[in-house]
């Protein structure tokens, strides 16, 4: 029987190549040939021990080619350029039923590889369900699709923001996150405010469309958003600075009836921190306070369409790719802070 290679995890910054079986499709099986890996947060943690959750294959941001499909499938096809949620649901909790199953109590984690645990996109070949796998368009660049989760997940927290035309929307933070919610802010119909602490990450939102930069190093960014809307405050506020300074300042630069996003996780977890919220300026000003927390299926399609019909190019935050035979530079290059995403090719 044919065999293929999975990078695993087995130990802090130690990765190993397994060889297993190569198995046939069966039933709604799409079989998947792996082209694109974007290394996230989630495997830096576990690569450094941060998260020990060892043995592990990781790689949940990901495309590839479709090789062969199982009898009952209907919707994919060998040759399909496809990405496929890795992290998927349970579909049977209260929330996966009251379709919010992004907040779903069973867990994200597929077991996409016999014997081992994670999401496993990095590998030679993944073998997903049917309805986890999004059939792309046939021009589109393997390596943007490979970012399609984490774009969705900046879908769903700009549908938790509910921008209108003409809002006057910051986003605090110019990493991956900021730049796509700058991106997505824009398609939006918004003006979009970026502040930063690093003048490279400013530049990288120029480019990709902000209308107005603030250095907040140099700039107090709640007064400057105050002066910039006339004494308002903006119309929304997303934070993606996983700080609690961050997030109290993005309430003070909330105007009323703003909406504020948490986008991030705050550490540490335990104890969570914590900020002073005045209430009664919250009461009077009927701020909308909110989190978000990963994509619905929804969100997964709609950056598959985006991405597949060229509407928002990701290019901007691909720092470089590295072939999989140096897998072991790709986890440390990604550990750079000046990084962005850094793409494992096949």
């Amino acid at each position: 029987m044919e065999s293929y290679t999975v990078a695993v995890t087995v130990a802090e910054k130690k990765l190993e190549m397994m060889e297993l079986p190569l198995k046939k499709p069966v039933g709604t099986e799409v079989l998947i040939k792996v082209d694109s890996v974007a290394l996230c947060t989630l495997e830096q943690r576990i690569y450094t021990g941060v998260m020990k959750y060892w043995p592990f294959a990781s790689g949940h941001e990901f495309s590839g080619v479709v090789v062969e499909v199982g009898p009952d499938v209907t919707s994919i096809k060998a040759d399909d350029k496809v990405a496929a949620r890795a992290l998927t649901q349970c579909g049977n909790c209260h929330y996966c039923r009251s379709g919010i199953e992004n907040l779903c109590i069973s867990g994200f984690q597929a077991s996409t590889h016999e014997g081992l645990n994670g999401p496993g996109g990095l590998a030679e070949y993944v073998i997903f369900q049917e309805q986890a796998v999004y059939k792309l368009s046939d021009d589109v660049d393997l390596g943007h699709a490979a970012l399609v989760e984490p774009l969705a997940c900046c879908i769903h927290s700009i549908g938790q923001a509910k921008i209108e035309l003409a809002n006057d929307v910051v986003v605090m933070g110019a990493g991956i996150m900021g730049i796509f919610h700058t991106q997505l802010a824009k398609l939006k119909g918004a003006r979009v405010i970026v502040t930063e602490l690093n003048s490279d990450r400013l530049e990288i939102a120029k480019k990709v469309g902000a209308d107005v930069l603030i250095d907040s190093g140099k700039t107090d960014p709640v007064e400057k958003i105050k002066e910039l809307t006339d004494g308002r405050g903006a119309d929304v506020v997303i934070c993606t600075v996983p700080t609690a300074a961050a997030a109290e300042e993005a309430i003070a630069m909330a105007g009323k009836k703003a909406r504020v996003v948490l986008y991030t996780s705050f550490h540490p977890k335990k104890p969570s921190p914590t900020i002073p919220l005045d209430l009664n300026e919250v009461h009077y000003s009927e701020v909308e306070i909110t989190g978000s927390v990963n994509p619905k299926v929804v969100d997964f399609y709609t950056a598959s369409r985006l991405l597949s019909h060229k509407i928002l190019d990701p290019s901007a935050v691909i720092t470089e790719e590295v072939p999989f035979s140096n897998l072991e530079y790709a986890f440390e290059r990604s550990l750079d802070p000046a990084s962005y995403r850094i793409m494992v090719k096949f």
